[in-house]
């Protein structure tokens, strides 16, 4: 149920979601069980959506819940979703859960990522991974993005680099269409702007020494580490329905051995 809207700022933001998911009225209104109608007069501010009804569209344009909470207070509501610190004596249930999750995935690298791809937690296998990298990319807040494409990071040693790198720059590109995100913004110009280490004959001979010739069922991340070719299949989990803005933005990548001679490599390294 909705009533005449005195502030319709609600209206407009939803109908730029909905048009940047490419949502018609009718088929958003299909799925909020809902009219096409009753959609429209929310969008133009004829209609004022209630707080159910603000989080019912939501839910279904898979708008993130910071937005969400913004949503809310633009309609005149109150928000919904807590942003409480990683800190906060309330997460330590969260960051104990996550430490056991890093620990148990060792030595195969895995760490645990905000909003803007700050590495809130690392575990073993993530840090012999950075053997070389400079200083100043190692200094807190350590950002992922920063650390694998700069030319002081990882990316010097990643063999597959133009490959890799094209990937990361779709993967900010999409998240960046989702989250609207000035900050991500910015960081996704920083790091699109790093040159490719090397002159382009030595990255096109090390792309062809980093090729096993055997398919592959995702894109590997493809490293060299002591003389090594270490080979990884990337995954990302985030957690399941959070009611928490902070929780909402983490995400757990892990990086598995593409082939045994890799995890034989890093059970040799880790006790």
């Amino acid at each position: 149920m909705t009533t005449v809207a005195r502030d319709t700022g609600v209206g407009p933001l939803l109908r730029g979601w909905r048009e940047q998911r490419r949502i018609s009225q009718l088929e958003l209104a299909l799925r909020a069980d809902s009219s096409a109608r009753h959609i429209s007069f929310i969008e133009t501010g004829r209609s004022r959506p209630s707080e159910e009804m603000i989080l019912r569209l939501a839910e279904h344009l898979d708008i993130p819940v910071r937005e969400r909470n913004a949503l809310l207070v633009v309609g005149g509501y109150a928000p919904r979703f807590a942003q409480t610190a990683l800190d906060d004596p309330t997460m330590g249930v969260l960051r104990e859960a996550m430490d056991r999750l890093l620990e148990g995935y060792d030595p195969y690298p895995a760490l645990v990522l905000d909003a803007t791809y700050t590495v809130v937690a690392a575990n073993r296998g993530i840090q012999l991974l950075l053997e070389g990298v400079s200083e100043h990319l190692l200094a807190p807040p350590i950002n992922a993005m920063r650390l694998t494409l700069h030319p002081d990071g990882l990316a010097p040693r990643i063999l597959n680099l133009p490959e890799w790198r094209a990937d990361l720059l779709a993967q900010m590109g999409r998240q960046i269409a989702l989250a609207r995100s000035a900050e991500l913004r910015a960081l996704y110009d920083e790091v699109a702007a790093y040159p490719l280490p090397g002159p382009p004959e030595d990255r096109a001979a090390a792309g062809t020494a980093a090729s096993t010739g055997v398919p592959s069922l995702a894109l590997p991340l493809r490293i060299a580490h002591g003389g090594q070719v270490l080979s990884f299949l990337s995954s990302i989990a985030t957690f399941n329905t959070p009611m928490d803005v902070t929780v909402a933005e983490l995400a757990i990548e892990t990086f598995l051995p593409a082939d045994r001679a890799t995890a034989a490599y890093l059970h040799a390294l880790t006790p």
